[in-house]
């Protein structure tokens, strides 16, 4: 009878324990997107409209529309006009812009030439800003940082039309080296809060009862 009553129990305790990881897997599963078949984002096929990588190399150089904002904001200067002007306007000219499929790379000035050059994977984070003439304009900037620490960015896409393409492509090529480097790109996953990875501990905790209802079975008297 003991025995019998003990095995009702661990059933009664089985079957909440089983409630509680359906909710807790799923609530899971909701946090970190996993598909229908369990699989992890970075595992689950991308279904975001694929993007032409000849349209963002094409983009070189900043829209023509960005010499008029700066002429603007040098009227806003008054007197000091002229000396606004000069530097955007060499800005604009001497401008590149290079994306290839290793990463991107931003280069002007006249007398001093600065360039900087950035790989997809060193990439942390990605803004677009647009102020009001920006808006008016139809042009945006695309602000991409790394995880160097600083909170400047570390390039700028400046005065460009299709700054939600790049901001996409970009993202894109971010998913991408984390598709290749699973290991490495995915530290939250070795990371994740108790409650949430907890939920393989708890199906560990169900087959270890699983296995005491076993035992408890092949213990009874007469077995």
């Amino acid at each position: 009878m003991q025995a019998g009553a003990g095995l009702v129990i661990l059933r009664l305790a089985l079957r909440a324990r089983l409630r509680m990881t359906v909710k807790s897997v799923g609530a899971f599963a909701r946090r970190h997107h996993l598909d229908p078949a369990g699989r992890l984002w970075h595992d689950a096929p991308v279904t975001a409209p694929a993007i032409d990588p000849k349209r963002i190399y094409a983009i070189e150089r900043p829209d023509p529309a960005i010499m008029t904002l700066y002429v603007i904001y040098s009227f806003a200067s008054l007197i000091f006009f002229p000396i606004v002007l000069i530097p955007l306007y060499f800005r604009y000219h001497t401008m590149r812009y290079r994306f290839d499929p290793e990463g991107v790379s931003v280069s002007w000035g006249f007398l001093f030439r600065h360039e900087t050059n950035l790989t997809y994977a060193r990439i942390q984070d990605i803004h677009l800003s647009r102020g009001l003439l920006e808006r008016w304009f139809g042009l945006g900037t695309v602000e991409i940082q790394t995880a160097a620490g600083s909170a400047m960015a570390e390039v700028s896409i400046v005065g460009v039309r299709e700054f939600e393409l790049i901001r996409d492509f970009l993202y894109s090529r971010m998913r991408g080296t984390v598709l290749d480097h699973p290991a490495e790109a995915s530290p939250a996953d070795a990371t994740l809060p108790a409650g949430e990875a907890g939920a393989e501990a708890v199906l560990g905790e169900i087959l270890a009862e699983c296995r005491a209802i076993r035992t408890l079975l092949t213990k009874r008297p007469g077995s």
